[in-house]
């Protein structure tokens, strides 16, 4: 078994991938949902960040991500346990890693300052941990805080959970708009789509969580939100 098709497993185990009715951030309907604030064991955000570890490997073998990359930055809140559980994954591999992460509300005392952790320096690449890609709201307001946290600062990838492979702004998928408006490119521990590969009429545990009728739901989904071929 390859390691999506365990994290698609982990997923559904641990209650972050969900079936039914939802809200998303951008305000659409939508028949099923990821959480990783569903996890809250320290086995299970553990394995979070191994998957983000493979994924990160993965592409950087491919050439995708440079060796090199300094630092995780995890946007508050959900992106925090992530860049940690990754950090630690990665330099148990003997690949060293720092991580970082940003206030709500910039501390006046102290330290003072936004960020939290491993100060970025001018020139920095880095890599921003999330949840999901959607429609890329979140990452456009991570954005600002990079760039007031050092000058030159480089984004080197958008590692995910799941991308959603929704349309942004306009006619193209959101991952796309943010590669092509800021040359950030996104890789996901999986695509919703091979999500649904995986998991109809296959059981998992008993369950078969994508049977027929789900199906047809997110197929009618995709047809309406969705770009999954560019």
């Amino acid at each position: 078994m390859s390691y999506k098709e365990e994290f698609i497993e982990f997923m559904t185990r641990s209650g972050a991938l969900l079936f039914g009715d939802f809200t998303t951030k951008s305000g659409r309907q939508s028949p099923y949902f990821i959480n990783t604030g569903s996890y809250r064991t320290g086995e299970q955000i553990a394995r979070l960040g191994r998957f983000y570890a493979d994924c990160i490997e993965d592409h950087m073998a491919a050439g995708h991500i440079p060796s090199d990359t300094r630092a995780l930055f995890g946007p508050a809140y959900k992106g925090i346990p992530i860049a940690v559980s990754a950090a630690i994954a990665l330099s148990e591999r003997g690949r060293p890693m720092y991580y970082c992460f940003n206030r709500k509300e910039v501390k006046d005392h102290g330290e003072r300052g936004e960020i939290v952790g491993y100060s970025p320096k001018d020139g920095d690449g880095l890599l921003i941990t999330e949840d999901v890609v959607t429609a890329g709201t979140a990452f456009r307001e991570t954005l600002p805080v990079l760039k007031r946290a050092a000058v030159g600062l480089r984004a080197e990838g958008l590692i995910v959970s799941v991308d959603r492979m929704e349309r942004g702004a306009g006619d193209k998928s959101a991952s796309k708009e943010i590669f092509e408006e800021y040359g950030v490119r996104t890789f996901p521990i999986v695509t919703v789509r091979e999500i649904v590969a995986y998991l109809y009429n296959r059981p998992v545990d008993g369950r078969v969580l994508i049977n027929d009728d789900v199906k047809e739901r997110m197929d009618d989904y995709f047809a309406r939100y969705c770009i999954c071929a560019e």
